[in-house]
């Protein structure tokens, strides 16, 4: 298969789509969308409204209609609904959606970070990233990653999506600063002090309740500096890891400070998604991949307190 023909089609198709489902996703949010379905016993994970089906219909039937090759990767959705059947049940590449990111913010309105996001991999990385994140400004807020180059920037509905994000210049990792802030979570209800953990290293970590704004938004400028995540999901975290290694830096796991690859994945019957195991870092800036590791490699590597 053609990896470039296949990012090609997204990089074409897919900011209209995303730039629809975000005005999609600010028109739900002023009804009463919420809808029961998911048991873990986190209210970040448990967090379901119809935006995130409606959302996540669109979204693949645009990719089933768009290139008739988008059809030959495999698809992997946080929700059940599209005609998911269309697309390939083997093979290399995989494109992966999260309809709404920070659903319970979403929900509650306590917050304008959510977001609308897809991507494309293999078993080994991220190959195309694109993330749309309606509420970050006036008009919503670009991140899109792809051939090594990380665009961020504000939206313009007076243009075509696309000819916006051509017009974004790619982010300068030498110009960043070290941003000390970094997303924590995954811990459950241990999400707040593992962010104080943090401290020790001259880091400040936020947990999803005082992060304000979009962790791939905020990575890609380099107001964050990354993430430490307990067994991360397979629909929105890669991005992160796309973002942080266009930049230079990586994605590791703490135990052993091997960088993350998608061979090893669970199935978190408890909230339905596909995860990585154990605790990951994340981050462009290499001396801070070293810190979160040696903190965290002596964590306790299961999710659930009942499995440890």
């Amino acid at each position: 298969m053609n990896v470039s023909e296949v990012t090609a089609a997204l990089s074409r198709h897919l900011p209209g789509v995303l730039r629809w489902s975000g005005a999609l996703a600010r028109s739900l949010r002023g009804h009463n969308i919420a809808l029961a379905g998911k048991h873990s016993g986190s209210a970040n994970t448990d967090a379901l409204t119809l935006a995130d089906l409606s959302i996540q219909e669109l979204i693949v039937a645009a990719l089933r209609d768009a290139d008739p090759m988008l059809r030959t990767c495999r698809i992997e959705a946080e929700e059940t609904t599209g005609d998911l059947l269309r697309f390939a049940s083997a093979g290399e590449l995989v494109l992966a959606i999260d309809p709404i990111d920070g659903t319970k913010q979403y929900r509650d309105r306590t917050g304008n970070g959510y977001a609308v996001m897809l991507h494309l991999r293999n078993r080994e990385t991220v190959l195309y990233s694109l993330v749309f994140v309606p509420e970050c400004g006036a008009n919503g807020a670009w991140v899109e990653v792809h051939d090594g180059r990380v665009r961020t920037g504000p939206d313009d509905c007076a243009r075509p999506a696309r000819d916006v994000l051509d017009g974004l210049k790619p982010v300068e990792r030498t110009i960043l600063p070290e941003a000390k802030k970094v997303y924590v979570i995954g811990f459950q209800d241990r999400d707040p002090q593992r962010a104080l953990d943090l401290a020790a290293l001259g880091l400040e970590g936020h947990t999803s309740e005082t992060m304000a704004g979009s962790i791939y938004e905020l990575m890609a400028r380099g107001e964050y500096g990354g993430s430490l995540i307990h067994s991360p999901n397979v629909y929105d975290f890669p991005v992160s890891l796309h973002i942080a290694r266009s930049l230079g830096g990586d994605a590791l796991w703490v135990r052993d400070r091997r960088p993350v690859t998608f061979g090893e994945t669970w199935v978190d019957d408890r909230a339905n998604m596909i995860r990585l195991p154990g605790i990951v870092a994340c981050s462009p800036s290499r001396a801070t991949l070293d810190r979160l590791c040696e903190l965290a490699r002596d964590w306790n590597p299961n999710r659930y307190a009942a499995d440890a």
